[in-house]
């Protein structure tokens, strides 16, 4: 028997859905929302009402029976720290997305997009691994200032969903399996994988580990605090230096990852340095996340779009490569991954998780 779904996965300017039939993608399509429609309503909240009706009319021109569904799943948002996992949009969910429990963003539209179709039709609705996916072990959670615990923030849904996928080539469980996985994109993360928990992990929304094409990673603390009581910036201006004007943007005033590659390629010092910076940082927290796995690591895993690189591949093989082998599953792909968290707990391979 197979199962059909309806993926919703929104961003801050668009939405972008998936139809999909077990694993077969029927059709996709993402749907831009200029600034001035946004920009009428007071909250995301608000976009609700706005975002469904597109999505139900994009089915309806797509000629596609919406009755014909077996489960919806919507990107999760910014709730309370869970573990991993396919959670069913339960009414305490659904309430911590409407208020926001750790933050207003737009992929807290998507387990309550999700609700609501479901709910109209009778179906199920789930979300899957959201950002706030938290498995850390007490011990990582050790800063050494105990105001200021480290938190679990960072591409969950990706990590997890090429970790399974190397787990199911490979044959063996990604419960009995020691991964680093390194997803490379607008921010790094670097997560230790053990026993089908990621147990440590850069947090890449407030600025942990390697710098990146927009974010400014670990900085020197000290220098921070007096950057901060300056009196030349805003807490604000502060922030937007350590994400989204950090790392790449910071440097050399790009985020494209290609463009910065492209020109250390032709030899402009700033170029070669700042991707050679990249490369090293990668590589150290690569080599903290081997300690954490006590040096035994089945795999490395490279992901995110950055992994396409070959330059980046290749000097990581060089840096780390005797830590472990490398397979690189490059891109992200997390409609699919949506689809493959629905997809499990309807087949009974996994049982949905409660909020």
């Amino acid at each position: 028997m197979s199962y059909k779904s309806l993926i919703i996965n929104p961003g801050s300017t668009s939405t972008k859905i998936g139809v999909f039939e077990d694993e077969n993608l029927l059709f996709e399509e993402t749907l831009r929302h200029p600034t001035e429609e946004i920009s009428k309503y007071a909250s995301i909240i608000d976009q609700k009402d706005f975002r469904k009706e597109i999505i139900t009319d994009l089915l309806k021109e797509k000629n596609f029976d919406i009755n014909s569904l077996d489960f919806v799943v919507g990107r999760g948002g910014l709730l309370k720290p869970i573990p991993g996992g396919t959670y069913k949009v339960s009414d305490e969910l659904l309430h911590d997305l409407e208020i926001g429990y750790q933050g207003q963003h737009a992929s807290n539209l998507g387990g309550i997009l999700a609700r609501e179709i479901g709910d109209s039709i009778g179906i199920p609705s789930f979300i899957v691994d959201p950002v706030v996916v938290d498995e850390l072990e007490p011990i990582a959670r050790y800063s050494g200032c105990p105001e200021l615990p480290r938190r679990s923030i960072f591409h969950a849904l990706n990590q997890k969903a090429v970790a399974r996928r190397y787990a199911k080539e490979s044959g063996i469980p990604y419960e009995q399996l020691n991964l680093i996985v390194v997803h490379m994109g607008g921010g790094c993360s670097v997560g230790a994988h053990r026993g089908g928990k990621i147990v440590d992990v850069n947090n890449i929304l407030d600025g942990e580990g390697a710098f990146s094409p927009e974010r400014a990673g670990t900085v020197p603390a000290g220098d921070l605090v007096k950057m901060c009581f300056s009196g030349k910036y805003t807490e604000k201006e502060v922030y937007k230096k350590l994400v989204g004007g950090g790392g790449f943007n910071g440097y050399v005033g790009t985020n494209d990852a290609r463009i910065v590659e492209d020109k250390a390629l032709e030899g402009i010092p700033e170029y070669v340095a700042i991707l050679d910076a990249f490369h090293y940082q990668i590589a150290k927290d690569i080599g903290a996340m081997a300690t954490v796995l006590n040096g035994k690591v089945d795999k490395i895993i490279l992901t995110g779009g950055i992994a396409y690189s070959k330059v980046t591949r290749d000097d990581l093989q060089k840096r780390v490569g005797w830590i472990a082998d490398f397979v690189v599953y490059p891109g992200e792909d997390e409609l699919l991954a949506l689809a493959q968290g629905g997809l499990r707990v309807i087949k009974g391979e996994e049982e949905a998780k409660a909020y």
